[in-house]
């Protein structure tokens, strides 16, 4: 998969990750991750198609298909999902990351990740599928405005406390990361799920 993992959280306890996919199993597509702040897990999804991949990897109390435009780049985020309404802005140079093999990831690139940013770059989903995340850039957020239903959600903040959709979780500070992360299926996953997933039958 190749695309851009946008996130952040705001003054009402609302966190938001939106993965931004140029390519994926299912082709390019966009997905919304929505932690409530009474702990629901909500998925955005612009089809079924979309739906049933996302929800075919991570846990969610709710999903619901909705009328989802987005503009995504590395640097910005302009997207409208239902009653969702959602701005991120980045600024700066970021940090660039060259390409590594998925063994450095795994080994090497993971306890560091995790103790300087508390994010774990290598693990096995909530549904047994094994996930390399690669980030390529990372850059901080500079803006960002979330609204639901025309309710203000207040000023940015960190994600946090956990998301829960996953066994990693995006890092606690705002920001916009270009990545390029691996999926590893376990034995008769895709056989499982086929009644779920005739559109992505090609994974």
């Amino acid at each position: 998969m190749r695309g851009t993992i946008s996130s952040s959280g705001f003054a009402s306890g609302d966190r938001f990750v939106v993965g931004a996919w140029e390519t994926s199993p299912i082709g390019r597509t966009i997905d919304v991750m929505w932690a409530q702040p009474d702990g629901t897990r909500v998925l955005l999804a612009p089809d079924v198609a979309t739906a049933d991949f996302v929800t075919s990897v991570y846990a969610f109390d709710r999903v619901d298909v909705v009328d989802l435009r987005a503009i995504a780049t590395p640097t910005e985020l302009t997207l409208r999902a239902g009653e969702l309404e959602l701005n991120l802005s980045a600024g700066g140079l970021g940090f660039p990351l060259p390409p590594r093999p998925l063994w450095f990831t795994k080994w090497l690139e993971r306890p560091a990740a995790y103790a300087l940013m508390g994010v774990r770059t290598w693990g096995t989903s909530p549904t047994g599928v094994q996930e390399w995340y690669q980030a390529r850039h990372c850059r901080f957020l500079r803006s960002a405005t979330a609204r639901v239903g025309g309710r203000d959600l207040g000023p940015r903040g960190p994600l946090r406390p956990a998301c829960r959709f996953g066994f990693s979780e995006s890092p606690p500070w705002p920001s916009i990361v270009e990545v390029a992360p691996t999926l590893g299926v376990p034995d008769g996953w895709l056989e499982a799920r086929q009644p779920r997933l005739d559109d992505v039958a090609r994974w």
